[in-house]
Formats: C-alpha cells, structure tokens, sequence
C-alpha cells in the first residue's frame, strides 16, 4: 500500500503523539540516572527477606521498569530497550544476591505478585523474540510448572501451593515461625478464615502474639498449601514459553491446567478460588469454595479473581482458537453483577483513589456498585466494579454479550464516561471508560485529550523525581520501594489505546493483547518509524480503522500486523476510498512518502492463524 495523501496541516492527534514519544524518550533517561547504578541495579542499600513475611519485594524491583519494553514495541527509541534489558539483568543480580531468587526466578510468592513482576520479562521477550539467553531462560521458567517440575501435581492438576517457584511449594505465608505475618496495610481488608474457632478482630491478634500465632497455624494448614485461582497468571509463564519456541508441551499444559479450574467451575453458579492437594474445592475449608489465598473472600476478592480468570481463559483460547474458554473469565463478572445494587459513594467506605476524580461531586448520586467478596455472610465489599476487566475482555473476544455487559455499566454509571482524568495508577491504566466512547464513536475529542494527559502525567512524575527527598546515594528503606513505581514517567496506555486498539495490560501477569501492531520496514525492528503517528478508531473486525500520518519530509515505511502475534487473519485492506484489495494474511506493508496521510480499512477474522513473537517476513517490505 502507498500513501498518496499529501499533509498540509499536520493533524493535532499525529503531532501530540509524536511529541509523547519525545518527552519519554528524555523522561525515562531522567529516571534512570536518578534510581539507578550503573549495572542496572536499582540504587537500595537496605535489604529484602527479613521481616516476617520475608517473601516480599522481587515484584516492586521488577515493575519500576514494567512498561518499558512495551513503549520500544510501540516505537521508543533503541536505548530504551536497551536500558531495559540492563535494569532487568542488573535488578536480577540484585535480588540474588538478597536471596529473593533462585537461578534468576522468584523463590516462591503468590501470583498476584510474580504476575506483576513478569511483566517487564514478558516485554523483553515480545522485543527480542530470537534472542537465545531469554529464550532459554523462558523455557527453562516455564519447566518449573510442567509435569516433572516442582511446582505441578499432573495427577490432580494443580500447582501445590498459593506460594511457588524456583524453589518449588513455599508452604504457609512466611519461613518463620510466628505465622502472622501481615503488616498493618492489610488491615482494613480484615481477615480471612472468620468462621474458625481461633478467628479474632485484627486489632486483637496483632496485640496477641500467642493468639496470632494459633491464628496463623491454622491459616498455614488451611490457606497455605493447595492450588488457588491466582495461580491461572502462571499460564501466561508457560504462553510466553510456547510463543517463542512452538514447543507443543508447553501449549498442552496451559490447556490442561485451564481445564482443571474449567471443571471446577462446571456445575457451580461461581467460579471457585480453591482446590486442595486432591484437586477438590473445599477441602481444606470444610467444603467452601470461596476463602482461598486472593480469592473472594480475602484480601481483594474480584480483582485478582477477575485477573486470573481473564489471564487463564485468554491464553488458552489464543492457543487452541476455542471460544468456549472465555466463558470461565466471564463468570467472575456476571456473578457480581447479579448482586450489583445502586448506592451513593459517599456511603462506601472502600472507593479506591482510582474513582474519585470521576465521582467528585457526584458523591451523593447513586451509581451501580457491585461486591467484590463473598464470605460466610454473603456478598459484601460493594464498590465500582474495575472497568478493566470487562474492557479487557471485550477487546479480547469482540462478542456482543462482552459489550452489552461494558453497555450496562455505562448506562447505571453516575459520572461521565466521555471524561478524561489526569490521574495514573501503578498499573498504568484509569482510562478505559473514555476510550470505549470514543470507539463507539461517542467521545471524538478523546485521543488529543489523552494525549495531552499522557504528557502532562510523564511531566509530573519528571517533577516528583526533582523533588525526591530520598538521598540518591543510598535509596529507599525496604517500606519504600513501591515510590519507583509511582515516579517511573513512563506511559504507555495512551499510545496502546491510539496507535494499536488495545487496553493496558492486566497488570497482574497478562501478556500484551494488542489489535494492530506496527514494525519499522527500513530499519527491520519493532514499533512506529520516526516521524510516524497511527490512530485506530474502530477494532471491529469486519471495519477496523487506522489512519497513519507521516509527519517528516523523508519516506517511511512500516508493516502493520494484524494482532500482538500475528495471530489474526487480514482478509482485506481499503487504502483511502479506493477499491478494497485482497491479502489474506497478517501483515499489510505500507510506504509513506514525507507529509503524507493514509487511512486503512480491514476486514480481517479473529485468531485465525497460528500465534507466535516471530518478526514478518522482511523480504518484499521494503
């Protein structure tokens, strides 16, 4: 395809974006001289593993650094790879040496944790797919979870515990004897377990070490060992895996192990969180299905429900083409919104810092809120349900029932969804209502607004670093860590949603799930050329929609890719108002000669074709 489109007046959404490529590519390099040794290393003179959870921390090291792979894919500069790859080599000494990791892997934590500590592995291996030490390392991680491998019972299918990894089952909550281990942080989650004998307010154990100490046994006994739903984020481990070698055993065990908790749910009205060491729901909590470790009842409930059941299902559709899979990740979401009810904010106590920019003013308007756990009483924890999910689910099967559900939350929603909030969580995500308006062609100010947003976040996070008043020679106490998260100036959900179709990832172990991506033609890598802005306006498959817009004088050319692993099928391409033309395949090559403008229509069918992190064919791109 070529454009032929001349620019006279660059448009305001292809002038922003470029211009939120140039402020991060200044922004990251800030943060990096600033936290950073030169290894890499994150600069942290304290110390992980000695308090009494001890298993704490690899993930906070690890996502300071998250989405930098992801703004390279999306075409970052070469040094922000680069750098990537460096913290990740040098935050993975560091963790060693403080014992956190066993041959390069976490030791053993729950996957709520490892699932956002993969995330910047994950990227690395999606930006350099034939590099050999991260295909090596992936399988060699992925093992760690198949049939043989110390963490995986084949017999009853389930992974033996809520805490594994390099060291295989990590019984219980903490490697010290005092087995209550949680800080005052999770207080106002209360506890779990509050139908057995030894259960008591929190305030109560905390002061009562005896007390909290039969408290915890029991905890050990019941919740420490057995699978939990959480464990479904290990299946974007073993994806990662197959993606890069096509080993078949790699792909089998995601499905076998999807199919283990699909059993689960069979018959019942709510997807359990827990399995025993007989693969039994209940069995080590006198026949609930609920009260597993980050599952409905403690600490989040539907969150990491949610999460998991979205991962799980996602990635064993994208290897087999079965939609039947998705029907696991939709039942976290209809259960809750069965027991929805409309209440006003200002009466719930748990309305995260996530909505209130949505809400100010609108606190004493009922709006639709659902509970997010469930325990011996019943359905409780009412709150907004996290739009995330049901987005990101959406964008990943494009069924109508996905979006009659989005629809619903809109329709019983009190704040407007058109609106777009400078605000930025450690997810890197808070914008999904203003861009699902803005596909349904509802919101058309909505990409330069985000833009502008994007912007305007990476300066403020550019600003805290200047004004950290932690000594940059020594770094942040063990209680600190989670700063490099809230300082790391790197944004990427804007430019997913514009240049690709795609939500942020889920930020609790999801591998990327982008519509279209992009790769430079001349200079055979991954993302956006120079000087060239995308904007996607509708996924549908039967009319997905992209314009690109060349904003420099020299050609460019670039190859779109019909989804993150070209695992979608282009059936057609409309360049401009011209006649249709045929392709059947994923990729389109385009050129662009200098201030032009093209925009492409394609029809194109889901999943199907093969996935894989394989680069085009370069031959005849250019």
């Amino acid at each position: 395809m070529r454009a032929s489109r001349g620019l006279t007046t660059p448009p305001r959404w292809a002038v922003l974006e470029r211009e939120l490529f140039a402020v991060q590519d200044k922004a990251w390099r800030i943060f990096s001289d600033r936290y950073t040794e030169d290894d890499g290393r994150l600069v942290f003179r304290d110390r992980l593993g000695e308090g009494l959870d001890g298993r704490d921390g690899v993930d906070d090291f690890y996502e300071a650094f998250f989405n930098w792979p992801t703004l390279y894919l999306l075409g970052g500069s070469d040094d922000v790879l680069a750098a990537a790859r460096g913290h990740w080599r040098g935050v993975t000494a560091q963790l060693a040496e403080m014992g956190m990791l066993v041959d390069g892997f976490e030791r053993g934590y729950d996957w709520f944790h490892q699932g956002e500590g993969m995330l910047l592995f994950y990227g690395l291996c999606l930006a350099e797919p034939g590099d050999g030490e991260l295909r090596e390392l992936a399988a060699r991680f992925a093992d760690l979870y198949l049939p043989g491998g110390p963490n995986y019972d084949p017999e009853h299918r389930i992974i033996r515990a809520p805490h594994n990894g390099a060291a295989g089952p990590r019984w219980g909550f903490s490697d010290h004897d005092v087995y209550f281990p949680w800080s005052l942080a999770l207080r106002p989650y209360g506890l779990p377990l509050d139908w057995i004998d030894e259960a008591a307010p929190f305030d109560e154990l905390a002061a009562d070490p005896r007390r909290a100490r039969a408290y915890g046994r029991v905890m050990w006994d019941r919740m420490g060992r057995g699978d939990t739903i959480v464990n479904l984020a290990a299946t974007s481990l073993v994806t990662n895996a197959y993606l890069l070698g096509g080993e078949a055993r790699h792909a089998d065990w995601v499905v076998e192990y999807v199919n283990a908790w699909r059993q689960r749910l069979d018959g019942r009205d709510v997807v359990p969180d827990n399995a025993g060491m007989h693969g039994v729901v209940g069995e080590h909590l006198d026949g609930r299905w609920y009260g597993g470790h980050y599952g409905w009842s403690w600490p989040h409930g539907l969150p990491p429900v949610g999460t998991a059941a979205i991962v799980g299902a996602s990635n064993a559709m994208l290897l087999t083409g079965d939609p039947s899979y998705l029907e696991l990740a939709r039942n976290p979401l209809d259960v809750v919104l069965r027991q929805a009810v409309r209440r006003r904010p200002a009466e719930v106590p748990t309305i995260i810092k996530r909505w209130r920019p949505h809400l100010r003013g609108l606190e004493h308007e009922p709006t639709l809120m659902a509970p997010m756990r469930r325990d011996d009483s019943g359905w409780f924890d009412h709150t907004i349900m996290p739009t995330q999910l049901p987005v990101a689910l959406w964008q990943f099967s494009r069924a109508a029932a996905d979006r009659e559900r989005i629809d619903r939350l809109r329709e019983e929603s009190s704040w407007d969804w058109t609106a777009v909030h400078t605000q930025r969580t450690k997810e890197e995500s808070g914008h999904e209502e203003p861009w699902y308006e803005y596909l349904a062609g509802r919101n058309p100010g909505f990409p330069e607004r985000m833009l502008r947003s994007a912007i305007d976040t990476c300066a403020q996070r550019v600003e805290s670093i200047a004004d950290d008043p932690v000594d940059p020679a020594v770094g942040p106490d063990a209680l600190g860590i989670h700063d490099w998260q809230d300082r790391n100036p790197v944004v990427t959900e804007a430019l997913l949603q514009l240049t690709t179709g795609s939500p942020q990832v889920l930020y609790n172990g999801a591998l990327a799930q982008m519509h279209l991506r992009y790769f430079d033609a001349d200079r055979r890598r991954p993302g956006l050329p120079a000087d060239v802005a995308a904007l996607v306006s509708s996924i549908d498959a039967g009319h997905t929609v992209v314009e690109l817009a060349n904003l420099g004088e020299a050609p460019r050319s670039l190859v779109v890719q019909a989804g993150t692993y070209a695992e979608h099928v282009i059936h057609t391409v409309r360049v401009d108002d011209e006649p249709p033309r045929p392709v059947e395949g994923p990729y389109v090559t385009v050129r662009l000669p200098g201030s032009t403008h093209v925009r492409l229509t394609l029809t194109m069918t889901l999943r199907g074709g093969r996935p894989t992190y394989a680069a085009p064919p370069w031959e005849g791109t250019r």
